[in-house]
């Protein structure tokens, strides 16, 4: 339900761990911490040098995991995963990390991202001979390595990354290893960290605060590490590039507690509040934020425009992932149960309503309509963020152009849509001022494709197919 409300879904999170003696238990803890990035599956791969051991499952990490299981996930070295289901991608044999077993030795996965190549990579390694059990663009990685021909298992990692295109933060975990990288563009956020003797390895920072351990630098775009008993070893796979780090990780998905490129996510949103607040000026008695990413724009524009910011939405914190949804009026139902105005605070007030995004118009417009059953007189939406106007192929659920309410409408058309009294966006020089501002593109470059369709990769035909998701 959570997200139909929000209308975005991203793929996964992963967290790594290196030389801990409760290498499993500190890594539920970090995939906790990452639980927003994926709330439809959870997995944990642990060695104890001699084999791996994997404990995955369907469900929330609190669901999937309970005290017996980390018993039987023995040893100092992790890594872990939690995901979203996505077109395609469903059901336990997709659930990370992916295990794979072999007679020499066995190797696990953990990816966010997708990548947009893996149709045309898996049909050439069912032609010659692969037979695939899963629909997850991950196991096309693990083939790949597998067949590269390569004896040192780095030199076989770099040469099945030169093979694939798009987006991805990896963990990939043996007995007596542990490989982590990001794709040569870094459109997927991952952080390096020590927590004691141990290295640590998380999408978010957030996680690093959780578990105690320090934040040590960012995992560079094109940027092989591998971490063993004999320390820290890094090395590129791919020339530099300009990094294209997802915008949206800064608008939505990331948790404000986290730092993305040395830039902290709350302050981000706070930021693009503020230039909102610049770019679309309203007369209005009361600013609000939908719960929870939007809060910090809300907050900022309530700063630059000079009113008042209230807690005018509710979200009720309590409800669980899924109910039975027999109707359409319960499922409309279903969005009260999730989210409720204040009656008290909206009442007889021209409210500004702060979102993150928009995607497909329906959830702005139950919102809208909810805030004026709860007496306020006018309702004018700003999205902290430019109209969403392409689809994402990098891992993000926004597939095809049809879905997108801001590629078949212009504003005015979506103002009335929504049921908005009015509606304006942050423009995408706002948002990029906000995110990069003077700093050098090199490190903090940004991902604009889903506003102005310009993709930092190729795209390739057959890469809107919807399977082979992480």
């Amino acid at each position: 339900m959570l997200a139909e409300i929000k209308g975005l879904n991203e793929e996964c999170g992963v967290f790594a761990i290196w030389g801990h003696e409760k290498a499993a238990e500190v890594t539920y803890y970090g995939l906790h911490a990452l639980q927003h990035r994926g709330q439809e599956g959870a997995g944990i791969v642990t060695t104890d040098r001699e084999s791996l051991h994997l404990h995955k499952g369907i469900g929330l990490i609190n669901e999937v995991f309970s005290e017996g299981q980390f018993n039987k996930l023995n040893g100092n070295a992790a890594i872990g995963h939690v995901r979203y289901a996505t077109a395609g991608g469903g059901g336990y044999e997709n659930v990370q990390p992916l295990l794979f077993r072999s007679q020499k030795d066995s190797l696990a996965i953990a990816h966010n991202g997708n990548l947009v190549n893996a149709y045309g990579l898996k049909q050439q390694l069912e032609a010659q001979g692969s037979i695939l059990q899963t629909s997850s663009d991950t196991e096309v990685i693990a083939h790949l390595i597998k067949r590269s021909g390569q004896i040192e298992l780095e030199d076989a990692i770099k040469s099945a990354l030169s093979m694939v295109k798009g987006a991805y933060s990896l963990t990939i975990l043996t007995e007596t290893q542990l490989f982590v990288a990001v794709d040569p563009k870094g459109l997927r956020p991952l952080s390096l960290g020590r927590l004691g003797d141990a290295w640590v390895v998380s999408s978010e920072t957030c996680a690093f605060d959780v578990t105690g351990a320090e934040y040590v630098r960012e995992v560079e775009p094109g940027e092989l590490i591998t971490i063993s008993d004999a320390g820290l070893h890094t090395q590129r796979f791919s020339s530099t590039l300009e990094r294209s780090l997802c915008s949206m990780e800064y608008v939505y998905f990331s948790r404000p507690d986290s730092n993305l490129n040395g830039q902290n996510v709350h302050a981000s949103r706070k930021r693009m509040g503020k230039v909102l607040a610049q770019e679309a000026p309203i007369e209005a008695d009361v600013v609000t934020g939908v719960p929870d990413s939007s809060i910090s724009a809300a907050i900022g524009f309530s700063e630059a425009s000079g009113i008042p910011y209230e807690l005018g939405l509710i979200k009720n914190r309590y409800v669980g992932r899924t109910f039975i949804q027999p109707s359409q009026e319960l499922r409309e139902q279903g969005v009260k149960m999730k989210l409720s105005a204040v009656r008290g605070i909206v009442e007889g007030k021209r409210v500004v309503m702060v979102d993150d995004s928009i995607v497909r118009g329906t959830t702005s417009k139950r919102i809208v309509r909810m805030l004026k059953e709860a007496g306020a007189t006018e309702v004018h939406v700003r999205i902290a963020s430019p109209p969403i106007q392409n689809p994402c192929f990098y891992g993000i659920d926004t597939s095809t152009t049809s879905e997108l309410i801001a590629a078949n409408h212009s504003i005015e058309e979506m103002r009335e849509l929504i049921e908005a009294d009015s509606l304006s966006f942050l423009t995408v020089e706002g948002l990029e001022d906000c995110i990069v501002g003077d700093n050098d593109t090199m490190t903090h470059g940004i991902c604009k494709a889903c506003f102005t369709g310009n993709y930092p990769t190729e795209i390739y035909p057959d890469t809107v197919l919807p399977a082979y998701k992480c």
